[in-house]
């Protein structure tokens, strides 16, 4: 079935991988994208994945993370963003953009800014955003983020797009939300199961009435919200308990997934977890040594961020890794039976997300109804022709991805590229590897490192 292609709202895959969203350097100082994106994007075209889903491009012009990732916040990004996915499309690749703003889970900023806290409600949070507290948005407030979440999509299609991905999923403000520990509002927009979700509803509503019926609009939805991982310190807790440490589970979101439905929603990208990164939305192992680089890159903008910063540099790796670590491991299709039951209830394609890279157990995810398509990013940094070799009957690539997640962590201060040096024979055939993303494809492919990939 991998090769099977599908049809979502008039846009047809010309298979069932995606390239899922993967963020990075890769524009200009004031987030307009450049010719590294546009190449970047086309190399995982070229070698046969269906369609591509963006990094989480901003909607609004506060709370931009990390700085020189792609914006959409104004009209001026839309035509550069529009001769890249051109470049994509003429290779026979969907491209599918996703729109987001974090929150306080916002990362970076050249200087600390208190639009960067704004969330559901006040709190403390220590792994996730650098602000010392979040702070609950007015409602003016929220009403703008809904016509920022609009006017973004707009572009979305005016940049020529097959379609749009709204995060609802991965921490970011949308999420805030939707999870009863971190929204403790009392008015419409928080309480109860329903009125958590009103934001997300107006979002959709305001999205669906500006591009239209006939433009592909999908959901990147946790099914659920594992709040323990990984091990971090909110405050204030709630009440009861489950909903400080766990969060919404797949029960709240079956709900929430139902009710997206209704709205005109055309498919739901199901991945885990609260936060990025987090176990269950990058299974593998724990960047420590990343965690502490990043850590110790903003600790300049807050009293936490010093703090934790400290606390990271002083504990020794061996118990970071027993405190921090747990829930981190390698599990191939860690979301694969929440996206089966979200795709079975409510009757939604699904795209599954999260570990996959055997040949396989793709095509099992997909024969045995798990989900409508798969989606991966990590393996694909690693070998960018798996869709390639996938065709050729092999199971694995030679040098598979190994789930370390330093790419996550490092590509937010450096460019993209897999990290991993176990993957590669020296340091500076990696260092290659990194480089060449921003070049052309055919300029790439007269590198040292490609030309040692093909024997010559």
């Amino acid at each position: 079935m991998i090769f099977e292609p599908i049809t979502i709202n008039g846009v047809t895959f010309r298979n069932r991988l995606l390239r899922s969203s993967i963020g990075g350097r890769t524009a200009y100082y004031d987030g307009t994208v450049s010719n590294a994106w546009k190449n970047f994007e086309r190399r995982f075209a070229e070698h046969g994945v269906g369609g591509i889903v963006s990094a989480t491009l901003n909607v609004g012009p506060e709370r931009w993370s990390p700085l020189e990732y792609p914006q959409i916040s104004a009209d001026k990004f839309i035509e550069p963003l529009r001769e890249g996915v051109s470049a994509v499309q003429a290779l026979g690749c969907r491209y599918i953009i996703q729109i987001g703003d974090a929150g306080y889970h916002t990362q970076t900023s050249l200087f600390s800014q208190r639009a960067d806290q704004m969330s559901a409600s006040n709190g403390f949070d220590l792994i996730y955003g650098y602000r010392t507290r979040s702070s609950a948005m007015s409602i003016p407030e929220i009403e703008e983020v809904v016509r920022q979440f609009a006017r973004a999509a707009v572009r979305v299609r005016e940049a020529g797009c097959d379609g749009l991905e709204v995060t609802a999923s991965k921490g970011y403000l949308i999420h805030q939300f939707l999870n009863p520990a971190t929204n403790r509002r009392t008015d419409r927009y928080g309480g109860s199961t329903e009125k958590r979700f009103r934001l997300l509803h107006e979002v959709v509503s305001a999205i669906r009435k500006a591009v239209g019926r006939d433009f592909l609009f999908g959901i990147r939805l946790s099914a659920n919200d594992f709040n323990y991982l990984p091990v971090n310190l909110r405050w204030p807790p709630v009440w009861p308990p489950q909903r400080y440490w766990f969060g919404n589970t797949i029960e709240e979101n079956l709900t929430y997934a139902r009710q997206l439905k209704e709205l005109g929603v055309d498919y739901l990208h199901v991945s885990n977890g609260f936060g990025f990164i987090n176990p269950k939305e990058n299974p593998g192992d724990i960047p420590i040594d990343e965690m502490r680089m990043f850590f110790n890159s903003t600790r300049h903008l807050s009293r936490k961020g010093a703090l934790r910063a400290t606390l990271l540099n002083v504990t020794p790796r061996p118990l970071l890794r027993r405190l921090l670590g747990a829930g981190w491991r390698y599990r191939q299709g860690e979301n694969l039976e929440d996206a089966r039951r979200l795709r079975r209830e409510v009757g939604l394609p699904v795209i599954a997300n999260g570990g996959f890279q055997d040949r396989s157990y793709v095509e099992q995810a997909l024969a045995s109804g798990g989900c409508d398509v798969v989606s991966m990013a990590r393996p694909l940094l690693a070998n960018p022709d798996l869709p390639r070799l996938f065709e050729q009957g092999v199971e694995k690539p030679e040098k598979p991805c190994t789930f370390c997640n330093r790419c996550a962590v490092r590509t937010t201060l450096f460019p993209l590229g897999c990290y991993e040096p176990a993957r590669f024979a020296s340091l500076e055939e990696m260092e290659a590897q990194i480089l060449a993303w921003s070049a052309n494809p055919e300029e790439a492919e007269a590198t040292p490192y490609h030309r040692a990939r093909r024997g010559l």
